[in-house]
């Protein structure tokens, strides 16, 4: 039987209730209260401070604000959950961040709290109506420097209505190059195909981030996304390139995800973080309360290995060298628990 601590909402305060002393002494609010690490609350608690005080230490920032596409026409992979949790995991680092959800479903706005109803102002807006991105962002709650661009259910109909329009595959560029706010990361999730929207994404970045969940058929049906890629960089945007791989749904405790994750390192090689992302509970539950797992639960598993994949993706970006051997030691504990069996 789970405990309540486990099955308890955003972590508000680690050690709920009074303390007692066994000494039945009188104990003033000053006195320093021992360590609190033999218990899972205490655990998490630490780990909840370690997590936020490496978030604060700051990053490299990008000399030009990096555009980054996170597809996968797979449904399922965590893509919408790489999205957001990078998101707020490189903002917590010191950027500024803005992630623009082109996925009609507007998970990504779910998860960020971010009001998308039908008649909110939306990417659907900027891309068909050609309305200024900057009418349509909105800042995230509880994570200060981390915008959305959200999705409305409108969007469902633009790739009808897009294939009308001129200059289709560039509406979303244009209006990124047209928006005056800085920026470092531009993170755009894509929906679940390889229409109109994706293509659109795919012009407007330079980078892009795949993720790969590490169960049966992983790098099935990726072949069709790298040749639209090619594609795409070949008649549309020279700069756009596969930048970025990131191991989802990773879990130590079975072969399946070991012989995954080495084959996933062995077919796309220095792209792939050295990094990767658990399976956890934690992380599918910080949706439904409007969060991404870095407010919701930040000592969970989760939330450090994203912390860790923003750290990884921002010195890759800056041409330094990440070494997981040398990051800190809440980073080092969390590689080695999401990551072991993966050299």
């Amino acid at each position: 039987m789970r405990s309540d601590a486990n099955i308890a909402g955003p972590m508000t305060d680690p050690v709920p209730g009074p303390r007692t002393e066994s000494a039945g002494e009188d104990v003033s609010r000053e006195t320093p209260l021992p360590p609190l690490d033999d218990t899972p609350i205490g655990r998490a608690a630490q780990l909840a401070v370690e997590a936020l005080g490496r978030a604060g230490e700051g990053l490299p920032r990008p000399e030009q604000t990096r555009i980054m596409v996170v597809a996968n026409q797979k449904g399922g992979v965590g893509k919408t959950t790489t999205t957001v949790n990078l998101a707020a995991s490189l903002a917590l680092h010191g950027a500024r961040v803005l992630v623009i959800d082109l996925d009609p479903q507007g998970n990504a706005s779910t998860a960020l709290g971010v009001d998308h109803h039908a008649e909110v102002p939306s990417i659907y807006d900027v891309v068909v109506e050609s309305k200024p991105l900057s009418d349509v962002v909105q800042p995230v709650p509880d994570v200060e420097g981390l915008f959305c661009a959200p999705a409305t259910i409108d969007l469902a109909g633009a790739e009808i209505e897009l294939v009308s329009l001129v200059a289709r595959e560039s509406r979303l560029q244009r209006a990124i190059q047209a928006y005056e706010q800085p920026l470092d990361y531009i993170l755009i999730d894509c929906p679940p195909s390889l229409g109109l929207l994706t293509v659109n994404a795919l012009v407007a970045g330079a980078e892009v981030l795949i993720p790969i969940q590490c169960e049966y058929y992983a790098l099935e049906g990726l072949g069709q996304l790298l040749r639209n890629v090619d594609l795409v960089r070949g008649h549309l945007n020279p700069s756009l390139h596969v930048s970025t791989i990131l191991l989802t749904m990773y879990d130590g405790r079975t072969r399946l995800a070991s012989q995954v994750a080495e084959e996933v390192r062995g077919h796309f090689g220095d792209e792939v973080l050295r990094t990767s992302i658990p399976r956890s509970v934690r992380i599918s539950e910080a949706p439904s309360y409007g969060q991404t797992v870095l407010t919701y639960d930040p000592g969970s598993s989760g939330s450090l290995s994203y912390l860790e994949a923003a750290r990884e993706i921002a010195l890759r970006g800056v041409g330094v060298h990440y070494d997981p051997q040398h990051a800190h030691a809440g980073g080092r504990n969390s590689q080695h628990s999401v990551s072991e069996g993966i050299q």
